[in-house]
């Protein structure tokens, strides 16, 4: 379905965010016999729908809401409203048609854009192959799950686009480079299930991209994605796996067999990071860039690139010890990347937050050989700490909140080490969001290190 198939049809668009703000204008310019904004919260009339918004579609909400989506022809709801929601179910079975902004963007621009998805890298990737794509001669337009809606972006010749499960989820058209970083639960809540997550997740590669690349080194990825293929019936490209056309050895990023230039021309941290580049780079070689002809174009590009806010950002201290800011690791697997990332130094790590019920016996298997302290935060943490106490090099220590964790930390970290804020949950219920975490974790190593001094 595509923005002109909704002329002359009745459209509610669900949720009131920027996505569904950004959907109203867009899709009132097409003409709908009926256009109406629909908040289904609790607090929906709080919401500031003044001025041309409510011009061009009323608000419903409270017990309208679902009358006002089953009214409706077609129901455009935002990446937040979860597939779980019961107005989906009971929409479905009424035979409504059920689609996202995102979606009807991409049937129109698919063959101009990259996509990029994952359970963890989609950020990092796809900025950092908008930033080479760019040093290369290919200007693009970024943007999608960073904060700017799709029907927001402007014109340009090239896209480059991270994806969101969500907004993955509603696709009837691929991007023509589709693009999948890593694969392990997540959002469970919302998508339903682990498999239903992985249906959601993998629907950017379902519909007819040119071109797939995948990190060769995730097998879960690899296992979920056997027997898919391109529109010319290839199969995935792997990056960064040891029989990778791209891929990190011996200290060196390599193309096939010629050495491109030292794995210390990127500066951010962890094997992790290496896969993203390679995942990058593998982009760039199939949309015709001769990366070995422009090798030292794209090492430069590569050392310039700094890295994105809240991922395994390092916080200066007059102790000399060092203070990672990985706000964003929500999961498990994450914080496992993350704390690869500081395997040679002595460390201590901050977990916990909003608790989604996640199993963090991964985690427990992957630090059974490991020497580190962990310190717990609430809401998860206590779970967490439970799920590591029998491990026999593992210290754990409970904690109040976040500026009680960051003065133990600083107490029990050896002199050189590293304290590291790597959640393994979201940041949401006792902050307004994740960079109010940062905020207060950066505030906190600030009062400490005031205190010592």
């Amino acid at each position: 379905m595509r923005l002109a198939d909704l002329r002359g049809r009745s459209v509610a668009v669900w949720g009131t965010g920027r996505e569904g703000r950004a959907a109203v204008t867009a899709i009132a310019r097409h003409q709908p016999s009926r256009l109406i904004a629909v908040d289904d919260s609790a607090n929906y009339l709080s919401v500031e729908w003044t001025g041309e918004l409510a011009g061009l579609a009323p608000l419903a909400g409270g017990e309208h809401a679902f009358a006002a989506l089953a009214s409706a022809d077609v129901v455009v709801r935002s990446p937040g409203v979860p597939s779980t929601h019961p107005f989906m179910v009971e929409l479905r079975e009424r035979g409504i048609t059920v689609t996202g902004g995102s979606a009807l963007w991409m049937a129109e621009h698919a063959a101009k854009t990259v996509g990029v998805t994952g359970s963890k890298g989609k950020s990092t990737t796809s900025s950092l192959i908008s930033h080479l794509l760019a040093a290369v001669g290919r200007p693009n337009a970024y943007g999608g799950n960073i904060g700017v809606p799709l029907l927001d972006m402007p014109e340009a010749e090239l896209y480059v686009l991270e994806l969101s499960s969500y907004q993955c989820a509603d696709l009837t058209h691929s991007p023509r480079v589709a693009v999948v970083t890593s694969l392990f639960p997540e959002h469970l809540d919302a998508h339903g299930g682990e498999r239903e997550y992985y249906r959601d997740k993998l629907n950017i590669l379902r519909h007819g991209p040119e071109l797939i690349v995948v990190n060769g080194t995730d097998r879960r990825l690899r296992d979920e994605i056997r027997g898919v293929t391109d529109a010319g019936r290839f199969p995935p490209v792997p990056a960064a796996a040891a029989d990778s056309r791209f891929r990190v050895e011996d200290g060196q990023v390599w193309c096939s067999d010629e050495p491109l230039f030292p794995r210390d021309a990127l500066r951010l941290k962890g094997r992790h990071n290496e896969g993203n580049l390679c995942v990058a780079l593998a982009v760039l070689d199939g949309m015709g860039v001769d990366v070995e002809a422009e090798r030292a174009v794209v090492e430069a590009a590569v050392r310039s690139f700094p890295g994105l806010p809240h991922r395994l950002a390092e916080i200066e201290d007059p102790s000399g010890l060092t203070f990672v800011d990985d706000t964003l690791s929500t999961s498990p697997y994450a914080a496992m990347h993350a704390i690869e990332a500081y395997e040679n130094r002595p460390l201590t790590v901050l977990v916990g937050g909003n608790d989604r019920g996640l199993d963090y016996s991964p985690l427990r298997d992957f630090l059974a050989d490991r020497e580190l302290t962990v310190i717990g935060l609430p809401d998860s943490g206590p779970r967490i700490l439970e799920a590591l106490a029998r491990l026999p090099r593992v210290r754990t220590e409970p904690a109040e909140d976040l500026a009680d964790a960051v003065r133990l930390a600083r107490k029990i970290t050896p002199a050189g080490g590293v304290v590291l804020l790597s959640p393994a949950a979201p940041s949401y219920g006792r902050f307004r969001n994740f960079e109010h975490r940062s905020e207060v974790f950066a505030q906190a190593v600030r009062d400490t290190a005031e205190a010592e001094a």
